[in-house]
C-alpha cells in the first residue's frame, strides 16, 4: 500500500513527494498528463492519470491507499466543484477505516488579524470563501483521521507568490523604485516550502482526527520590508513605491489583490506544540535579497 498524494508536481506537492520519498515511503500520485507521471515516476512514485473530479478512480485509490494527502487545486472559479467532488470521493474510500487524510487549506480564509491562531473566526475574501464549506465537510467526517493545514505564504526555491513582488513594475527615470502591491504596511505570514512540507508528513502521521493547523513560520515581514528586500537585491538601491489599491487590482485582478491585501499575522505554535514541527528555513525577507528569487 502507498500514499495516496495530489498535487505532486506543484510547488508544495513536489515538496512533500521528495519528503516522502527520502523517507522510504510509497507513494502513488494522481497526475493529469504523461509528462506530469514522467516527473512523479522518476522520484519512485508510481503516477495514475486522472482528473480530481473522477470519482471512480479517487475512491479506489483512496480505499487501496495507507492515507491521502491532497495539495492538488485548479486554482480557477473549478476549485469550488472540484474540491468538493474530490472530497466526497475521497472519503468515500476511506470512510470508516480511520486512516489519515490531510486536506490543504490556506491562511486568507481568517481575514485581517494581528495575531491568528486555529480558533481565530473565518473572514474570508471573495477568492477564497468556497473553501468554509468544503473544509467543514472535511472536520466533521466520521471515521477518518482528518486533518487540514492552512498554509501562510509560501515560498522558497524561487517560487511560488513572492515573485509577484520580484516582477513588480519599476517605474522610469534617474532613480527607478519598485512598485509594492498596496500601501506595502499589510503583513504577510510565510512559511518555508520545504517546511511546509515536513508539516504535511507529521500531520499525516501524528494529528488526530478533526484537527487544524496553521502552517506559519513566525515570520510575518511587511510587503515594504519585501519590497525593499527585492529592490536591493535589483539594484534599485531598495528603492520602493507604495501602490494602491486600484493599482494591485488592475494588476492581479480585484479578487486576488484583495487577498493580497491583507494584513496577516500568525506563529504556527499549535503544529510546534502538537506535532513536534520545526521550520527552520531562510527567512522571505532574506530569499529576496540574496537567495533563490535573485535573478
Amino acid at each position: 500500500m502507498a500514499i495516496f498524494l495530489t498535487g505532486a508536481t506543484g510547488f508544495i506537492g513536489s515538496a512533500v513527494l521528495r519528503q516522502l520519498r527520502e523517507q522510504g515511503r510509497d507513494v502513488v500520485a494522481l497526475v493529469r498528463s504523461s509528462s506530469s507521471a514522467a516527473e512523479v515516476e522518476a522520484l519512485g512514485a508510481r503516477a495514475v492519470l486522472g482528473e480530481l473530479t473522477d470519482r471512480e478512480i479517487v475512491t479506489h485509490l483512496a480505499l487501496e491507499s495507507d492515507g491521502v494527502i491532497h495539495l492538488a487545486s485548479p486554482g480557477d472559479e473549478s476549485s469550488a466543484p472540484t474540491d468538493d467532488a474530490f472530497v466526497t470521493a475521497v472519503l468515500a474510500g476511506l470512510e470508516g477505516s480511520d486512516k489519515p487524510y490531510v486536506h490543504t487549506g490556506g491562511i486568507w480564509i481568517f481575514g485581517n488579524g494581528s495575531a491568528i491562531t486555529e480558533t481565530s473566526p473565518f473572514d474570508p475574501p471573495a477568492l477564497t470563501s468556497w473553501r468554509l464549506p468544503v473544509e467543514a465537510r472535511v472536520r466533521s467526517a466520521v471515521g477518518v483521521k482528518t486533518s487540514i493545514i492552512a498554509p501562510g505564504i509560501v515560498f522558497g526555491n524561487g517560487g511560488g507568490i513572492p515573485n509577484l513582488i520580484v516582477d513588480a513594475p519599476r517605474g522610469s527615470g534617474v532613480a527607478p523604485a519598485l512598485e509594492l502591491i498596496g500601501p506595502g504596511e499589510q503583513h504577510w505570514t510565510t512559511v518555508f516550502v520545504d517546511d511546509l512540507a515536513e508539516l504535511y508528513v507529521l500531520a499525516f502521521d501524528l494529528a488526530p482526527a478533526g484537527s487544524y493547523y496553521i502552517g506559519a513560520s513566525g515570520q510575518n515581514p511587511t510587503v515594504r520590508e519585501l519590497g525593499e528586500a527585492a529592490a536591493q537585491a535589483a539594484g534599485l538601491d531598495g528603492r520602493v513605491t507604495p501602490g494602491t489599491v486600484s493599482s494591485a487590482h488592475e494588476r492581479l485582478g480585484e479578487a486576488f489583490a484583495d487577498a493580497l491585501l491583507l494584513d496577516q499575522q500568525a506563529t504556527g505554535s499549535s503544529a510546534r506544540i502538537d506535532l513536534g514541527w520545526e521550520p527552520n528555513g531562510p527567512s522571505l525577507v532574506e530569499e529576496l535579497r540574496s537567495g533563490s528569487y535573485v535573478r
